[in-house]
């Protein structure tokens, strides 16, 4: 909160992501910007306290709490577009490609900015020329092993895996996995469907069934943390 100048409410991610980033501060010797926009809860909420759940159609969750604020950041303090590295892996080209999607001809993705406030109290909107992405990681063929192999023995924490404990995007399996692993935080996935259901809205973060079933699964095996990779966790879609 200090850091920040406000009060800071910890995502729904592994806490030891936070770590991370201090860590990272520490080991690079530079300052690392934090952006505290919103909370998770307030892009859930809408209308008389309506609860709307993002799923894989409709990933608000990486459109406000991400992309959204890093833009507005980047217009309010650099003023032009901006070269942006994006961590994909060698072995991830269809991120890549998903993300090219999203660029126009001059190979750079458009997106809109406040630039104010109309009289009537309304935030003023412009679109701006953004950021061109580049993936250093996928032009120098640099996988996983690599990666691991270069942060052995240096002081940086990094967590089981990324992305929020009961990010949509993940199989199953894995979310029952963390549902014991994290179970707090899986409690307020669960809670946010009940919410949506309340309120009419019933909609739920996987098709065709709920955390609260998939938490209550029986699975025929002790799964550890080893039996899961990469390809299970899902990804933000930044």
């Amino acid at each position: 909160s200090d850091k920040i100048g406000t009060e800071f409410i910890g995502t729904l991610e592994d806490d030891k992501i936070i770590y991370t980033m201090l860590d990272l501060e520490q080991f690079i010797g530079k300052k690392i910007d934090w952006l505290s926009e919103k909370t998770f809860e307030s892009v859930l909420t809408y209308g008389n306290d309506k609860t709307r759940l993002p799923n894989v159609f409709a990933r608000i969750c990486t459109k406000n709490l991400k992309i959204e604020p890093i833009a507005q950041y980047c217009y309010d303090n650099i003023g032009e577009a901006v070269e942006m590295r994006i961590g994909f892996r060698a072995n991830e080209l269809r991120r890549v490609e998903n993300m090219l999607k999203y660029l126009e001809k001059d190979g750079f993705q458009y997106t809109k900015v406040k630039i104010g406030k109309h009289k009537n109290g309304n935030n003023k909107w412009k679109t701006i020329k953004y950021r061109k992405p580049v993936y250093p990681l996928v032009k120098d063929i640099i996988f996983k092993d690599t990666i691991v192999k270069y942060w052995k023995d240096k002081p940086v924490r990094f967590a089981y895996m990324n992305n929020c404990i009961g990010c949509f995007h993940r199989n199953e399996l894995l979310l029952k996995y963390m549902s014991t692993k994290f179970p707090k935080k899986f409690a307020w996935f669960i809670n946010q469907e009940k919410n949506s259901m309340k309120n009419s809205i019933n909609n739920t973060w996987k098709q065709n069934t709920t955390y609260e079933k998939i938490k209550s699964h029986k699975t025929q095996l002790q799964l550890f943390d080893e039996d899961f990779n990469d390809c299970d966790s899902g990804y933000c879609g930044l």
